[in-house]
């Protein structure tokens, strides 16, 4: 009995002099992994969902590309829900009512292309009050946003400048087409394809609209075509407005004669242009506004200022012709899973 007491008290002799070296020792062996592992545990919590929006202006296939970007950010940031909104009418009223219902949801951020800024200015502060804001694809520059995440529409509107000049070495008439010419994209691609144009022989007739309205966008061209039968070319600013030219040049039975310059990747676009109908398109990189949006809102939103720095965050364009088409198509298909 003696004995099995003295072992008893020698192993609690033992295990309190263990238990004090691992005190004085937290660092070493498994006790300090043990230890660190602890205080990661109660340091750590949880990253806040954040609920940010993607409201785009129109609903062209475009915007589809933009989609898969955005989709992507909210996986690999794994704390981002993303509400990607689309105007069926096209109208800045229409952007207005999502934007209403986006705040009384109480999103964290919104991302917008405006369709009217200049007409939407003071709304847009309103917006910028309550929630963070920033500009995709067309910017609203005299308004509280953030930031502008997107193309550089002039530069990309001289490219398109540029196209029109090798289409037409000659010189010509042109006309040029539209959603909104008030919308600041369409401000700034007329002005760089003017100022591109400046002091060559190429005139520009005018400027068309059709409200974001492909049917009408191609009556427009239609219109055109049959008004001033001795057009040199046709020039898209908006994504629908390429195959809408397409159609009406093909219908008039005009395929080659008059020249077509356009902007985007849509389908038809790229299909035109491999085949010889689209002289070239301008186009931009819709995945990357979708994808860099949400990953900067979600950064600055969790303390990174630096993340939507500058007020202008450009993305470049590209100019593709007929032999730039099957490497770019090939991209843009990895990038949409196809």
């Amino acid at each position: 009995m003696k004995k099995h007491i003295s072992f008893i008290a020698a192993a609690a002799c033992i295990t309190l002099a263990l238990s004090g070296c691992s005190q004085k020792e937290p660092d070493s062996g498994t006790s300090a992994a043990a230890t660190n592992a602890g205080t990661t545990a109660a340091t750590t919590a949880p990253k806040k969902t954040l609920k940010l929006a993607f409201v785009v202006n129109n609903a062209a296939t475009f915007w589809t590309i933009a989609r898969a970007g955005t989709q992507d950010a909210a996986k690999e940031l794994g704390n981002v829900e993303v509400d990607f909104r689309i105007p069926s009418d096209g109208t800045a009223g229409q952007q207005r009512q999502i934007l209403d219902d986006l705040l009384a949801k109480g999103v964290d951020g919104i991302a917008v292309s405006p369709i009217a800024p200049s007409d939407q200015t003071e709304f847009l502060n309103r917006v910028a009050s309550k929630t963070l804001l920033i500009c995709h694809d067309s910017d609203a520059p005299e308004s509280k946003r953030v930031c502008y995440i997107g193309t550089d529409n002039f530069a990309a509107g001289v490219q398109a400048g540029k196209l029109i000049k090798e289409a037409l070495p000659d010189g010509g008439k042109i006309m040029v087409f539209v959603g909104f010419a008030d919308a600041q994209n369409a401000k700034d691609r007329f002005g760089g394809i003017k100022k591109e144009l400046e002091g060559s022989n190429i005139q520009i007739l005018d400027l068309r609209t059709d409200d974001a309205d492909p049917v009408r966008g191609q009556k427009n061209a239609e219109d055109t075509l049959v008004k001033y039968p001795d057009i040199s070319a046709l020039v898209g600013l908006y994504n629908y407005n390429g195959p809408a030219i397409l159609n009406a040049v093909r219908s008039a039975g005009k395929t080659g004669k008059v020249k077509i310059v356009c902007f985007d990747e849509n389908d038809e676009t790229l299909a035109g242009v491999a085949s010889g109908d689209i002289y070239g398109t301008v186009v931009q990189q819709p995945y990357e506004f979708g994808k860099q949006a949400i990953t900067k809102m979600a950064k600055y939103l969790e303390g990174d200022k630096e993340a939507l720095a500058g007020g202008k965050q450009i993305i470049p364009t590209l100019s593709l012709k007929k032999d730039d088409v099957a490497a770019f198509q090939a991209r843009l298909n990895k990038i949409l899973g196809k």
